[in-house]
């Protein structure tokens, strides 16, 4: 077999970022308004710190300000839909992004369906994925989006494939299922309850793994010229598939890191520069 295409998000990401950087100046130019995301973090997760930063430096490196809230671990749900909500009525926002995980004792669904849903910027509202699934203008979860811009800028065929996700959160399984649906593949969503994963898998021209378990999809598991789309980030750099020994079976997929990470990013900035132009009425 030939040597796997490696599904380089990071460059992808590099190259639209030069796009978004000619947007945001024209919003500049036309309001005299810099795009603005708003992150709100609860608690001092380590991951969370560094996802926060990161997105961060990406709305510098195109022009846009980034805002960020930092509440306490024990800021209750009330509290942090309280601040959405000042978000909401704020004009000078125009995204705005819950880090996700927030601690246990905060209702996250909650906080996520006060989020207004033209600065959903990271589609995590339910009214959100409901639009996205009826294929009605939304936004979109922000992970998910990315996972389908790196398989079109690829040219990797989805119509017509079997895929198989592998998780089935809120934020990434269901709506990554949804949008394949949607893009004509049929789809298998598996899960922690699932039987005989091994031999599911095995039929999948397209896997896309998210259930935060380092290497935990096996090299046998995979099927010849399969693509492998790995959504997971654990410890280590490693993700939720055990690319090296998978490599030599698969015809493409997603590095760990550089592969999902960076275009998420990258999804969510571009999903907050949308928003503005479609407040200012900028085509």
């Amino acid at each position: 077999m030939k040597t796997p295409l490696i599904l380089d998000g990071k460059t992808l990401a590099k190259s639209i970022e030069e796009d978004l950087k000619v947007r945001v100046q024209r919003i500049k130019d036309k309001t005299n308004t810099t795009p603005v995301l708003a992150t709100i973090i609860v608690g001092n997760d380590i991951a969370s710190v560094t996802y926060v930063r990161m997105k961060g430096n990406a709305c510098k490196r195109v022009g846009m300000d980034s805002l960020k809230i930092e509440m306490s671990e024990g800021a209750s749900t009330e509290e942090v839909i309280e601040k959405i909500k000042e978000l909401n009525r704020d004009d000078n926002v125009h995204g705005i992004l819950l880090q996700h995980p927030v601690p246990s004792s905060i209702d996250e669904m909650a906080c996520f369906n006060s989020i207004d849903l033209s600065k959903d910027v990271d589609g995590v509202n339910t009214s959100t994925f409901g639009r996205m699934t009826m294929q009605l203008n939304s936004f979109k979860c922000a992970t998910p989006y990315s996972i389908m811009k790196i398989l079109k800028h690829y040219d990797i065929q989805i119509e017509g494939k079997e895929v198989v996700v592998i998780g089935r959160s809120p934020i990434l399984g269901k709506p990554v299922a949804m949008m394949m649906l949607n893009e004509n593949a049929t789809v298998t969503i598996c899960h922690s309850k699932t039987k005989n994963l091994k031999d599911i898998v095995k039929r999948a021209d397209i896997v896309i793994a998210a259930v935060g378990k380092p290497k935990f999809v096996q090299a046998e598991w995979i099927k010849d010229g399969c693509v492998l789309i790995d959504a997971g980030y654990n410890a280590g750099n490693v993700g939720d598939i055990d690319i090296e020994n998978a490599i030599e079976k698969c015809s493409a997929y997603t590095p760990v890191p550089g592969g999902v990470g960076p275009m998420t990013i990258n999804c969510l900035i571009a999903q907050t520069v949308e928003s503005a132009e479609k407040k200012f009425g900028i085509v």
